[in-house]
């Protein structure tokens, strides 16, 4: 149950269907990825565009406690453009990751890179989180770690080389090592055994961007990743709009029967939400690139759905919403994972659906979702910005959701609220 100190924000119901355009803040996997890569570089960069959330605010003051010169200019609400002087790897910091899991995978193989000790810490539930697996191959590559979860120290430097891990709970644990690969003396060459990689469009992002700072990566084995040890070019880089935070605002046109249009939508991107065009038409969209942008529109019915979501999980909240609102039952699969992410997903999202009337399930790597009446009620976010705005999405059509903390949504989209709001005043 919320406490009463708790804030709810009343979900608004649409009075009619949506027609809205929705320009989208950053990427926050781009970003982030993006900054450490320009932390780590031979030279100034600037990374523009770039996201302004609470987990692109961690990565940037890490990267300063570990000895880079972080410049902002061009700021906005929610951009800003990074100039970035790599420094030595200093030690001796401590590192806040918040619940942001970029920050608490990706920053201690650069940490490793210091002659000295970097401590970390972070949220409550970030101690929940596992981190065992990055912090064993960071010892087995030579670096001395404590703990096997927040808060834990690392101290370098360490000489990397070849390692063989498990990375079937997050594809963050190999992302975290290639990043900062190319700065070990040896390189790293990363041997993954166990069931499938999720979230392969991230290990993608990962690698092509890797290779657009410079840097040689050996994909070509399956289930081993090898980077050459060497510099990092400097660069400067633009990051693209925040794909998978545009299922809330292209889901209100399903709900509404309306469209939504999303201006700056790559032909080409590695991330992971451009599955969206996909996943919506199975749903029952009407899915089109017009010359303003990706235009979906909605058909009067929302479908259920049978998808494998193993590499686009973080959609599983959004897919989630619309299958209680469908008019037929959805299956979601290969998301197991999702359990240790900002909260247990699925049972989550399980808790939620049926506290207001309706009938979901979890399976071994999912969930199984048969549309009922809902009725109106507290939707609980758990501190999880995306249970937030599935919250935000099933409010559209139920009157009376109240969704609690929607500030959670400040993670990756500080300005969630002001944006569902004037979305849904646009066409008035």
């Amino acid at each position: 149950m919320s406490s009463p100190s708790t804030p709810l924000w009343p979900a608004p119901v649409a009075t009619g269907p949506v027609r809205a355009t929705v320009p989208l803040p950053g990427s926050k996997s781009v970003t982030n990825r993006a900054l450490l890569l320009a932390a780590l570089a031979d030279g100034p960069g600037t990374v523009r565009l770039a996201l302004r959330s609470r987990d692109s605010d961690l990565m940037a003051d890490a990267l300063r406690a570990l000895g880079a010169t972080m410049v902002p200019s061009g700021e906005s609400a929610s951009s800003l453009d990074w100039t970035i002087t790599p420094g030595p790897v200093t030690a001796g910091a401590h590192i806040d990751v918040g619940l942001a899991g970029t920050v608490m995978r990706f920053v201690p193989p650069m940490a490793a890179l210091a002659d000295g000790e970097v401590s970390f810490d972070g949220d409550p539930h970030a101690r929940k989180r596992p981190m065992g697996v990055i912090l064993g191959a960071l010892r087995a590559l030579g670096a001395e770690v404590t703990g096997d979860a927040l808060p834990f120290t690392v101290r370098g430097p360490l000489a990397g080389g070849e390692v063989t891990l498990d990375a079937s709970g997050s594809s963050q644990f190999l992302s975290g090592l290639l990043l900062a690969g190319a700065r070990f003396p040896k390189g790293v060459t990363i041997r993954h055994e166990g069931p499938p990689v999720p979230s392969q469009p991230h290990i993608r992002m990962t690698v092509q961007m890797l290779r657009e700072y410079g840097v040689r990566v050996d994909d070509s084995e399956r289930d081993v990743w090898r980077v050459e040890p060497g510099p990092i070019a400097a660069r400067d880089f633009t990051v693209e709009p925040d794909l998978s935070n545009a299922a809330p605002f292209l889901s209100a046109a399903m709900v509404t029967g309306g469209t939504v249009v999303i201006p700056g939508w790559p032909d080409e991107t590695t991330q992971p939400g451009d599955q969206l065009r996909q996943l919506l038409a199975d749903m029952g969209a009407a899915v089109e690139r017009t010359p303003e942008g990706l235009a979906v529109t909605g058909t009067g019915r929302i479908s259920g759905i049978e998808a494998d979501l193993r590499d686009v999980a973080e959609l599983t909240p959004t897919i989630a919403a619309l299958a209680a609102l469908a008019d037929s039952p959805s299956r979601i699969s290969g998301v197991a994972h999702i359990r240790g992410h900002e909260t247990d997903r699925l049972a989550a999202l399980v808790t939620e659906i049926n506290r207001l009337g309706g009938d979901a399930n979890e399976t071994e790597d999912g969930l199984e979702i048969r549309p009922r009446p809902l009725t109106g009620g507290v939707f609980r976010s758990y501190a999880d910005h995306r249970m937030a705005t599935a919250g935000a999405v099933i409010g559209l059509a139920v009157p009376g959701i109240e969704v609690e903390d929607i500030a959670t949504t400040g993670k990756t989209l500080p300005e969630f609220a002001s944006m569902w709001a004037r979305m849904l005043e646009e066409d008035r």
